[in-house]
């Protein structure tokens, strides 16, 4: 803040005691410059004015001054007698101005910020001159920037990338929380505006037709489940399988590491939709249990309804809940195999021939030197991976698309299912049932879920894994 105010003391200070030149750079920018000789730096912001000033009629004010309503002249077809044919009158497209009406606010706002500090730029080359000092030509200019300030340059057009495609289409996120766009105000037939918090209280809402609250805790409930469910088995599991491969009794190493290599290489998807159909209702596990009399047992002893002939692997809540996590253990071990292989070679030899000397077992060498060490390295990476599956879209979405369907009417009347994570139920608002509105603030809501978790779990990562004080 400090910064911020001493920016524009100094823009103050520097107009008010400033020439008449620098004085005209507030109307004209590229008078200064032209004062100091600098002609073609001149004639670039002359340029720019230009554009600026094109840009804010034809484009920036037109799309601005409508932001308020996001359009009022909603689209019409009439019959012009004069061309004998059907035309369309000049509606407003909402979402076109809260679009382009975003962008044109940060392109005047980025026009605001170069207009400040060229006075600021005019007025100093004011002083130089005064001081007797020389002022540097274009081409020196040019030559600095490829020099002395090439990260500048650098990073120019990554951070315009990010801007451009990062925090647009975020910010519009946001501000379509708190608009009515949905399926019934769809442009361009349909206008939609503003409708403040509605959004946010509807999803903590229940009545007969509105259910979004019922099936938010639902959903969510099950994605935080989901996720530190899948990521602790993933994680147990892919060390368990290290140390076995690893093991000095196990034979043909290369030939088991390699065989779980090779499951990496093979696409997650396909992989995902195959095992979607061995699991399925006619697949070949429901033919193999019939076969073997499994389905039988398990309907006798109550784990499957009276009224099924096969196993509802994907079909029934609990069990899909419990084969999408087996189903992702066979995923996500090889790579979590890979990382620990490379950190178990590290352990120092010397900490597991100090515990067998104490009389420590195997069971108590694992729990007291082998998870602590692991711990230590893999603590970021056990939050990412938390992060991860809390937006782990493929796996759910894979194997229950088009095979899994809601018997929880309440679920139903909110567009989710029983299996759904956050991200999957948000997709499916906007790709099935296109309810912009509620999908935005689902997104919002999955954002301050991975934000406060990665930003309580660092805090506690990065406090106890300090080098300098880890003790085994």
């Amino acid at each position: 803040m400090s910064r911020f105010l001493g920016f524009f003391q100094g823009l103050a200070a520097d107009f008010m005691q400033g020439d008449i030149f620098v004085k005209l750079s507030a109307l004209f920018p590229g008078a200064g410059y032209f004062r100091r000789r600098q002609y073609i730096k001149g004639v670039i912001l002359t340029l720019f004015q230009a554009v600026i000033i094109f840009f804010a009629i034809t484009v920036a004010i037109p799309y601005i001054a409508k932001y308020s309503t996001l359009g009022t002249v909603a689209h019409e077809s009439f019959f012009n007698p004069d061309t004998m044919k059907n035309e369309i009158n000049d509606y407003d497209h909402s979402f076109r101005i809260l679009l382009y009406g975003l962008i044109s606010m940060i392109v005047l706002a980025a026009a605001l910020v170069i207009w400040l500090r060229n006075i600021r730029s005019v007025r100093a080359l004011e002083v130089r001159a005064r001081e007797g000092q020389r002022i540097t030509s274009f081409v020196e200019d040019v030559k600095s920037m490829r020099d002395k300030r090439f990260h500048i340059v650098l990073l120019s057009l990554p951070c315009l990338g990010i801007v451009l495609f990062t925090i647009v289409p975020l910010v519009v996120m946001i501000l379509v929380a708190f608009t009515n766009y949905d399926q019934q105000n769809m442009p361009p037939t349909q206008l939609f505006t503003w409708v403040g918090l509605q959004n946010f209280r509807t999803l903590f809402s229940n009545s007969i037709t509105i259910s979004f609250g019922y099936a938010f805790f639902k959903v969510l409930s099950w994605t935080l489940i989901w996720a530190f469910t899948a990521t602790a088995t993933c994680y147990i599991g892919g060390i368990m399988l290290s140390m076995f491969i690893n093991s000095a009794k196990t034979k043909f190493k290369q030939v088991w590491r390699t065989m779980f290599i090779v499951s990496i290489a093979v696409p997650q998807f396909v992989t995902l939709l195959l095992v979607r159909n061995f699991f399925a209702t006619t697949g070949i596990a429901n033919t193999f249990a019939a076969q073997w009399g499994l389905t039988d047992f398990l309907r006798n002893i109550g784990l499957i309804p009276e009224t099924l002939t096969n196993i509802p692997f994907l079909t029934d809540p609990n069990w899909a809940k419990v084969m999408i996590i087996l189903i992702n253990v066979w995923i996500g071990v090889p790579y979590l195999m890979l990382i620990a292989t490379g950190i178990l070679m590290n352990i120092p030899k010397e900490l597991y021939e100090s515990a067998r000397i104490d009389g420590a077992s195997p069971f108590k060498a694992f729990v007291h030197v082998t998870m602590p060490y692991m711990l230590f390295v893999t603590g970021p990476y056990l939050v990412t991976s938390v992060v991860s599956n809390i937006n782990n879209f493929n796996v759910i979405y894979l194997l229950t698309n088009d095979v899994f369907t809601t018997t929880d009417q309440a679920l139903a009347n909110a567009n989710a299912q029983e299996v759904d994570l956050l991200v999957t139920w948000l997709f499916r608002l906007t790709q099935n049932f296109y309810n912009y509105k509620m999908a935005s603030v689902i997104g919002i809501m999955v954002f301050i879920v991975c934000a406060v978790f990665t930003l309580v779990a660092f805090n506690v990562v990065l406090r106890r894994n300090k080098e300098d004080k880890f003790q085994l």
